[in-house]
């Protein structure tokens, strides 16, 4: 039986770039989940928060399956009794088209702090421009 591989120390974390333009939501969801978690590299280690930092554009150009926007509904509760809100994915995408990214994400993310320190090195844009330029991130094919 092989034993289980442990990094030791901080792990090293790079900068990614996807492009989000007239790709699926879902299969790029899956993908900046991977990249979030560190799947990607050979030294991957579960329960580790040893991913890379992943920028999005073009957020607002991905595609949907055509009956989706008016059949996916993004629910909301503010706690107070009739407090619940639904949008439409047709109207997140005009209003908050980062949103859509974000929650997709998250649902691909384990659900606790590493998650919701993952969840964190994700920025996402809805045009081609960001303020990252510094970091020089790599662009994903």
């Amino acid at each position: 039986m092989d034993k289980t591989y442990v990094i030791k120390g901080k792990p090293e974390t790079q900068w990614l770039l996807v492009d989000a333009t007239d790709q699926n939501l879902g299969r790029l969801a899956t993908k900046i989940a991977h990249y979030l978690l560190g799947k990607h590299k050979p030294t991957y280690t579960p329960g580790v928060p040893m991913g890379d930092y992943v920028v999005v554009i073009n957020a607002s150009r991905i595609q949907v399956h055509e009956s989706r926007p008016e059949t996916k509904i993004y629910y909301r509760h503010s706690m107070y009794p009739g407090g619940l809100k639904a949008i439409s994915l047709r109207d997140m995408l005009q209003k908050h088209p980062d949103r859509v990214i974000r929650q997709a994400v998250w649902g691909m993310l384990p659900k606790n702090k590493i998650g919701r320190r993952l969840i964190k090195r994700l920025k996402i844009y809805a045009g081609p421009e960001h303020p990252h330029q510094a970091q020089n991130p790599q662009p994903v094919a």
